[in-house]
């Protein structure tokens, strides 16, 4: 494919903006080459500035659960912006945001709408500090919070030792506030609450940790970590930012059967706009400003195009119920690319979990078969991924340019765009 167009752009981006992106992974960097600058896109398909086109699976890193311009999103979005696209006053369009999502979800009983999945978890944090009188938060190794500078911490050399920054620019003073435990080590978990229960104000998880592969964790890790936070005084927030209203309406909370004390959200509930969205018990949402002393604000939250893009979006996945659809879409998927892997004499193991998917290459030395921490992705998975990235590039498919994220399926997805991967990957493997 030609990508002339695009590689001009992006050299002209690079001397004005860093990296020449706004989001790091959009560089490629992860797979090499240029990134494609797409001017359009509908449906299921990107048209880059060379007029290539290409099958999407990356769906702007999953809000698009109807696909790019939906008819009846786009039709309540054009008529938002006739109203008006700004207000920064109270509206209606956030209100029967609110009202719907706290209506269908027992546990959300308080909402507060934002900008970003990073906010939210930025004024989740600050809620639950506030709440609990307590000032250390618990993360997984593993699970993506945002930017947000307590989160972007790794572990110590030991369960004794301090965290330490995972960017320039993050204190070590904030970055010893943040405790990091392995994905699915019930054994350390339990000694790292036997060592600072006390002092936890919360445990912040990603149910599915989607950020570093599809970390898929067994159903008593979340189970457990909860008890031990409830024990400890712990509050428990659900990052649900990607799998809230994906991978069920009530997200993992739902699947999992784990009632979070927080939650936060984004992606699906903007419908592609920017968005994200704080909430839970109504006794600790009340801490939030102006109702209590925890502040918190944005010029554009709320914002009524969002809630009017997000509000047709959920009406519309409610009215319709494709969640048992999409999974079985999925299944079906992740069997022919595992099929079309093992014809291919290459190892290929599809991590899945109801429309979201991860093709792992190489072999997984685990005793189960999955890769549940980032610890246990095959060496050979990045360099694999990276060629086969390319060569569906090259054949108008999409996949995430990156070998540690994952990919969407969207209502739009029909049975010939799931043949036309499986077909395109097979071709990609036997010349591997």
């Amino acid at each position: 494919m030609k990508n002339q167009l695009s590689e001009g752009l992006f050299e002209r981006s690079k001397k004005i903006v860093p990296g020449g992106v706004h989001s790091p992974v959009r560089a490629f960097r992860g797979v090499g080459g240029t990134p494609v600058f797409v001017q359009s896109a509908r449906g299921v398909e990107l048209q880059d500035v060379d007029s290539n086109r290409y099958l999407d699976f990356c769906m702007s890193w999953g809000p698009l659960m109807l696909g790019h311009q939906d008819p009846e999103v786009l039709e309540a979005v054009q008529g938002a912006l006739h109203r008006g696209w700004s207000f920064g006053t109270a509206e209606p369009y956030s209100l029967e945001l609110a009202e719907l999502m706290t209506q269908t979800i027992p546990w959300l009983q308080k909402v507060r709408f934002v900008n970003s999945g990073t906010e939210a978890v930025m004024a989740a944090l600050r809620v639950a500090r506030a709440a609990t009188g307590r000032s250390k938060i618990l993360k997984f190794d593993g699970c993506y919070h945002g930017h947000v500078d307590s989160m972007l911490v790794k572990a110590g050399s030991g369960l004794a030792e301090m965290a330490s920054p995972d960017s320039a620019g993050v204190s070590a003073q904030v970055a010893s506030e943040t405790l990091v435990v392995p994905l699915n080590d019930l054994a350390q978990l339990k000694q790292v609450f036997e060592l600072h229960g006390s002092e936890i104000a919360a445990v912040i998880v990603e149910p599915i940790p989607a950020n570093n592969g599809l970390l898929l964790q067994k159903s008593e890790f979340l189970t457990e970590m909860a008890a031990l936070a409830k024990k400890a005084g712990s509050l428990v927030i659900f990052d649900e930012v990607i799998t809230g209203f994906r991978v069920a309406w009530g997200g993992m909370a739902e699947k999992s059967g784990v009632i979070p004390d927080l939650v936060t959200y984004g992606k699906v509930i903007g419908g592609g706009f920017p968005v994200g969205a704080y909430g839970g018990r109504a006794d600790l949402m009340n801490w939030v400003a102006p109702a209590g002393p925890v502040y918190q604000a944005g010029t554009l939250s709320a914002n009524p195009i969002a809630m009017t893009a997000g509000l047709a979006t959920l009406k519309k996945i409610r009215r319709e119920n494709f969640y048992s659809t999409l999974e079985m879409k999925v299944d079906a998927l992740a069997n022919e690319l595992e099929k079309v892997g093992q014809k291919a004499g290459i190892a290929l193991k599809v991590q899945r979990a109801a429309s979201l998917f991860w093709c792992v290459f190489g072999n997984i030395k685990t005793n189960d078969g999955f890769v549940r921490h980032p610890g246990q992705t095959p060496e050979e998975h990045k360099a694999i991924y990276s060629r086969v990235f390319h060569a569906l590039l090259n054949q108008g498919i999409y996949l995430a340019p990156s070998a540690f994220e994952v990919s969407f399926l969207s209502r739009a997805h029909q049975d010939e765009h799931l043949n036309r991967l499986a077909e395109t990957l097979g071709s990609a493997l036997a010349k591997l």
